[in-house]
């Protein structure tokens, strides 16, 4: 199964466990085992690095898992499920991009200090008249 570019499970390393749905496939009178679970170890992989291992534990866990039991089929809910696992490894193996530090534009400073000083000839506006004593 590739997961993105460069990384591809071997559909051996994925377990696939079927039981009773309780959706469709799970009512009807000749009761089939139609949900589907695919369930992936990530420290037992030979198909990740150890560097890959560390992103996915680190944000879904040792164990990635999916279920699916949205169709009366057990084949489609593998795909499915199958599906699904895929979209969550390469979610987790995502590596985030740097963030670039930008400094803010001279237009966006002129904005901010003319707010400024419209904020403070309001506030002068509303204080009362100084008396001719002071």
């Amino acid at each position: 199964m590739v997961v993105k570019r460069g990384v591809e499970v071997p559909l051996s390393e994925i377990k696939l466990r079927a039981s009773r749905s309780s959706g469709p496939g799970g009512q009807h009178a000749n009761v089939t085992a139609s949900r589907v679970e695919a369930v992936f170890e990530v420290a037992a992989s030979s198909a990740l690095t150890e560097a890959q291992k560390r992103r996915v534990i680190d944000r879904v866990g040792p164990r990635v898992t999916a279920v699916a039991q949205d169709a009366r089929s057990q084949a489609q809910n593998r795909e499915l499920a199958l599906e699904r696992l895929r979209e969550r490894l390469k979610r987790a193996l995502a590596v985030p991009r740097a963030r670039r530090p930008t400094a803010p534009t001279t237009a966006s400073r002129e904005r901010r200090l003319a707010a400024k000083r419209r904020g403070a000839q309001r506030k002068q506006a509303r204080r009362p008249p100084r008396s001719e004593d002071d």
